[in-house]
């Protein structure tokens, strides 16, 4: 699955992209309709990963509604939760309530990531500046003068050169473009890792999308239709332990807080099924160095809980578009620019991350004193305690801190 031939061995672009995740793959259709040549590099062969983050929230079909293309996205299978709810010592609470949000979609959609890479891929392809070399792995940045000028790729046809005068690192928590640029990571650690598992989806199971249970772990769940996508919290670094005691151990502290009948766990035979995902929160001190520029999670790693980390990729994606748009397609891009994403950005994440990091912290002394304390992290009973509170996460969770909106005069000047 290749537009841009691999064999070539130097391509010029005005921006390349590295990442074809939910903010690569935006930022390459907001530039490519903006008139900006731009390439978007993707080191697998397709987009079919388990286990990504899978929420589309409000502010993103908002997006996508400004783009009109939100009457094909929903055409996609896909399953709207217009509440976000707990079990709490046996009770169904609502968490979060998007009923009052003042967006034309009010609630989240539940869609595979792969689904919604397709859909953003398929309707960037329409435009012939807008170019995607998949099996690329990025190996190295190419500098000229200080600058970064571009990056090269490993493929099947050997590697490739790809000349830009701009560098978008949105290559995930992993990234290799901001290791290579030598961008410094502030890391804010994080208390609990996340076991992601299947189970079935049968008529009779409760029709809420999120769970929780237990002194020490929660438990949440996605509904995908014919399956739930299952994760269980269990302390940092402590999956080597949990294997240690045996795979039946660990169906039986599923079971333990799982809302499903207990013998739905039997469903996992064995570790293979059990996919570890480590949470870690983090950011550069610095997004970008001449010539190039860090969104979504190779800016700011995020915890997975409340799907965050997709929210501010595309909310980064949309911002460094109204910004980056005009100025690449007239060849003036000025570091300057690139601060104003930053600037433009920064607070929102640094809040987003303060929120989940207050969050972990009561999880943690809850952990702690668990010998005499047990059930959900306090905001969640707080939550349970004052059912308005739901709006209110309903709005951080669907809208985020600063929600962004495209600037469709800079998509029509071309």
């Amino acid at each position: 699955m290749m537009d841009q031939p691999a064999t070539s061995r130097t391509i010029d672009t005005q921006c390349v992209v590295a990442g074809s995740g939910p903010g690569g793959l935006m930022l390459g259709l907001l530039l490519a309709r903006a008139g900006v040549d731009v390439t978007v590099v993707e080191k697998h062969a397709d987009f079919l990963r388990d286990f990504r983050g899978d929420t589309v929230h409000p502010s993103t079909l908002d997006i996508i509604d400004q783009l009109g293309l939100l009457e094909e996205l929903l055409k996609v299978p896909h399953t709207q939760a217009p509440r976000l709810h707990a079990e709490i010592g046996g009770r169904d609470v609502t968490i979060a309530d998007f009923s009052r949000l003042p967006t034309k979609c009010r609630f989240i959609a539940f869609m595979p990531q792969w689904d919604f890479l397709d859909f953003l891929a398929r309707e960037a392809r329409k435009l012939p500046n807008f170019h995607i070399v998949m099996s690329a792995e990025v190996t190295d940045l190419i500098e000229d003068g200080g600058r970064i000028a571009g990056l090269v790729a490993r493929t099947p046809d050997g590697s490739v050169e790809i000349r830009a005068p701009l560098v978008v690192g949105a290559d995930g928590r992993n990234s290799v473009v901001r290791a290579k640029a030598g961008l410094e990571v502030e890391s804010f650690g994080a208390p609990s890792d996340v076991l992601w598992m299947k189970l079935s989806h049968q008529p009779d199971d409760p029709p809420y999308t999120m769970g929780h249970g237990g002194p020490r772990q929660g438990f949440v769940m996605v509904d995908r239709g014919d399956y739930w996508q299952c994760g269980y919290v269990v302390r940092k670094g402590s999956f080597a332990e949990v294997k240690e005691k045996g795979i039946e151990a660990f169906r039986e502290a599923v079971a333990a807080v799982s809302p499903l009948p207990a013998d739905r766990v039997g469903e996992i035979r064995s570790w293979d099924e059990v996919h570890l995902l480590s949470i870690r929160i983090d950011r550069l001190k610095s997004w970008w160095r001449p010539g190039l520029l860090c969104i979504g999670d190779a800016a700011h790693a995020m915890s997975p809980i409340g799907g965050f980390g997709v929210n501010l990729a595309i909310q980064d994606a949309v911002a460094a578009a109204n910004i980056l748009s005009v100025p690449l397609r007239e060849d003036r891009l000025a570091d300057r620019y690139l601060a104003a994403v930053e600037k433009r950005r920064a607070f929102p994440t640094k809040a987003t991350q303060k929120l989940q990091l207050m969050m972990q912290s009561s999880s943690k002394k809850r952990q702690e004193s668990a010998t005499k304390r047990s059930g959900p992290p306090s905001f969640v009973r707080g939550i349970a305690r004052w059912p308005f509170l739901a709006h209110l996460t309903g709005r951080l969770v669907g809208l985020g801190i600063r929600s962004e909106k495209v600037n469709m005069a800079a998509l029509k000047a071309r």
